[in-house]
């Protein structure tokens, strides 16, 4: 059994589940799977995907769990009394053969509350059955040959003393052992170096951090929950606000773009919000481009954090901690780089929102290829409300 505790996933994802709770208790949503490799063929190992499936949907919280949940600062009692009554409803999701030979298809419909949790284990299960039946005799000493010079490319550079990182891999990792062994050796290697782990399991067992605060499925969704699509983005914000007050105070900024980001994360936001996040386009440009919208909104930069997060190495993140040292607060979130890096392809998967209430969501980002939506009318209409430039031909 791969996922033996509903607490092996993202924080994020309890940080949002929250918010349904208390705002959207009865949004509809639907997501989709998506693999972006080519020949990869998933389809032997349905039966195998489906069984581990099951067995996630069998999962309580534990009262050990559910007490360390409720520890973090964040967290309501009423929160933890519906997770002491929740399971991942298996009617939800299902598992197919794919239109492409060898693919398959994972689609899961259901209430948001109920149902936010598959993403993050769903896709970490698919990992490992692939990898288990594919590379059965995995080079571990080549993966901690390449993870120990990632960790001295910091730890032996005088320079990088004020370097935080995070691991961010739960999703794509090669395998749960791996994994373990990867938040082990950071711990033990990097110090403070090491800021924590967005996987709350293995926070909780090795003493670390948790860490997360929004994901894009939660700015998509209110696309349909918001008063009207032009303040969506802002609707979010506010009702992320609302919740937290204060706190989990990191927005992610490429739902639709970084113009678009900017253009709503007003001096409300940038005092009100410790920082931001960037998942797609060019971090130099973006990070620059923080730092001048910052002080154009009479905030001092050097107050706030920009963490960066899209498909990250230590040799960028190192590159991007001296662009921005003094000049920001700067923090890296690492996810596939270090849980899969043993030498073979990572597989490219993903499982977004593309519904919400009946109503098509989409995430348009500063990332072309990121983006994925069911519906192609809606798409031109959300780039054109956003004054997004239209997609190049063939996109």
């Amino acid at each position: 059994m791969i996922i033996t505790s509903l607490l092996d996933t993202d924080l994020y994802k309890f940080s949002m589940m929250q918010v349904v709770l208390h705002q959207f208790p009865a949004a509809q949503v639907e997501y989709q799977y998506k693999c972006r490799n080519t020949g990869v063929h998933l389809r032997p190992y349905i039966d195998e995907i489906r069984a581990e499936i099951h067995d996630l949907c069998q999962l309580r919280f534990t009262v050990d769990e559910l007490a360390y949940l409720g520890s973090l600062r964040f967290i309501k009692s009423d929160f933890i009394d519906f997770l002491e009554l929740f399971h991942l409803p298996e009617r939800c999701i299902h598992v197919s053969e794919g239109k492409e030979e060898g693919e398959i298809s994972i689609t899961v419909k259901g209430p948001w509350l109920h149902t936010i949790l598959f993403e993050i284990p769903v896709l970490a299960i698919v990992n490992e059955v692939y990898f288990r039946n594919t590379k059965r005799h995995p080079n571990l000493a080549e993966g901690r040959a390449r993870l120990q010079s990632k960790v001295s490319l910091v730890v032996d550079d005088p320079s990088m003393a004020d370097f935080r990182v995070a691991e961010y891999g739960t999703r794509r990792r090669f395998s749960k052992a791996w994994h373990q062994e990867v938040v082990a050796t950071m711990k033990d290697t990097m110090g403070k170096m090491f800021a924590g782990t967005s996987n709350v399991a293995l926070a909780r067992e090795h003493g670390v951090l948790p860490l997360g605060t929004m994901g894009h499925e939660y700015l998509q969704a209110c696309q349909a929950l918001g008063p009207r699509l032009r303040d969506s983005q802002v609707f979010a914000l506010e009702v992320w606000a609302k919740e937290y007050r204060g706190d989990l105070g990191i927005a992610l900024s490429d739902v639709y773009g970084t113009n678009a980001f900017l253009r709503d994360f007003d001096m409300y936001f940038c005092k009100l919000f410790d920082g931001a996040r960037h998942d797609s386009g060019d971090p130099f440009v973006w990070g620059e481009r923080m730092i001048e919208h910052y002080r154009a909104n009479r905030v001092d930069p050097r107050t706030k954090t920009l963490v960066f997060s899209d498909s990250l190495t230590f040799p960028k993140a190192v590159e991007l901690a001296r662009r921005f040292a003094g000049r920001c607060r700067v923090s890296f979130g690492i996810g596939t780089n270090l849980t899969n890096d043993l030498g073979h392809e990572p597989l490219q998967i993903v499982m977004k929102m593309v519904r919400c209430n009946g109503q098509p969501v989409a995430k348009v980002s500063d990332a072309p290829e990121k983006t994925m939506c069911d519906d192609p009318a809606y798409l031109a209409y959300l780039r054109q409300v956003f004054e997004l430039p239209p997609l190049p031909a063939g996109k």
